[in-house]
């Protein structure tokens, strides 16, 4: 397959990189884009790989493209690379609520993608809504989910490098005096909050995103999570709560779900379920550090709420299965 990597220079192009080589994604050639300001760079890759400009470049030739340069980016380039002849697999939120293009979570609804079609466009859902599909669709095909309330714990690279360095700045600007918190809140000082809404190291923010424009009080990251849900699972009228936070962790996504059946359920009968499902691991203590670098969406505290509602805790990668890798495993399933 002629493959290219649209953003291959940022946090998430980058993981799709080492996601390709490291499942021996079958490869007739590879080409990297970039904006103008990185183009020219090398990629080390078998030798090396010059990025080209994505404003000035020839798609011609290619078979699958990812993208991970944003939505302003893709809505600008997908349709043209999809017009040269390539399945383009856009990890932004450009077209993912479009009824006419796919949004597939790899395990979970590998049905909505077509095989032999050349020449359009495939969603990846947002990293968190990734997290949740691949526990509760299992459940759903279990007990017939009826309605959710989650509670998001969600890693400072969700929004993106500057995310990252921001906590990391703030991290060690902190530390010194951090230990002040537990006796005096004013004995911390930190730099301004830019990236963030809030400071977020020694820190909860509940916002992810920026608020909806309606009267709802939601951010458009919790429409996101609620919207894309329904369409994965298919469950257009599914009742959904989400409050969405940011907490001071540079990888992994987490949260909480309280989750209703049509049919009675118990902790038993959803871990077993679980622990066979593609993409799923099943631990006695999910957390972002464990989840970290691997594939699977970590489940525990499965407990019992009323006799047909379960509770349970989640915790997944979201550069890697909540991203890159899940871009890669629709991109298998278009080469076979």
């Amino acid at each position: 397959m002629h493959v290219a990597v649209v953003g291959a220079t940022g946090q998430v192009g980058g993981v799709m990189l080492d996601v390709l080589a490291q499942r021996n994604f079958p490869l007739s050639s590879l080409r990297l884009f970039a904006s103008s300001r990185s183009a020219g760079k090398e990629i080390a890759w078998e030798g090396g790989i010059i990025v080209e400009d994505l404003a000035t470049a020839d798609f011609s030739g290619i078979d699958i493209a990812l993208l991970s340069a944003g939505k302003t980016a893709s809505l600008a380039f997908a349709p043209k690379i999809a017009e040269a002849g390539a399945v383009v697999i856009d990890n932004s939120s450009a077209w993912r609520m479009d009824p006419s293009v796919p949004l597939v979570v790899a395990d979970v609804n590998n049905h909505t993608v077509s095989a032999g079609n050349s020449g359009c466009i495939i969603a990846n859902p947002n990293c968190t809504t990734m997290v949740a599909m691949m526990a509760l669709k299992p459940l759903h095909d279990l007990a017939g989910l009826q309605s959710f309330s989650v509670s998001t714990y969600q890693a400072c690279s969700g929004a993106g490098l500057a995310g990252v360095a921001e906590l990391d700045e703030h991290l060690r600007a902190g530390a010194p005096n951090a230990v002040g918190l537990a006796f005096d809140n004013t004995a911390i000082t930190l730099p301004p909050a830019e990236v963030f809404p809030d400071n977020v190291a020694f820190n909860v923010v509940p916002m992810c995103g920026s608020f909806a424009d309606d009267a709802s009080g939601e951010t458009d990251e919790e429409q996101k999570f609620r919207n894309e849900s329904r369409k994965i699972l298919e469950l257009p009228d599914l009742e959904i709560t989400p409050t969405c936070v940011r907490v001071p962790v540079f990888t992994g996504h987490s949260m909480t779900i309280h989750a209703s059946f049509a049919q009675p359920v118990t902790p038993e009968e959803a871990t077993e379920k679980l622990a066979t499902s593609p993409g799923v691991k099943v631990c006695q203590q999910p957390t972002p550090i464990a989840a970290t670098g691997a594939d699977e969406t970590l489940v525990g505290r499965i407990r019992q709420s009323g006799e047909s509602g379960l509770v349970f805790f989640l915790s997944g990668d979201n550069l890697r299965k909540g991203a890159a890798l899940n871009a890669v495993q629709i991109a298998e399933l278009v080469a076979r």
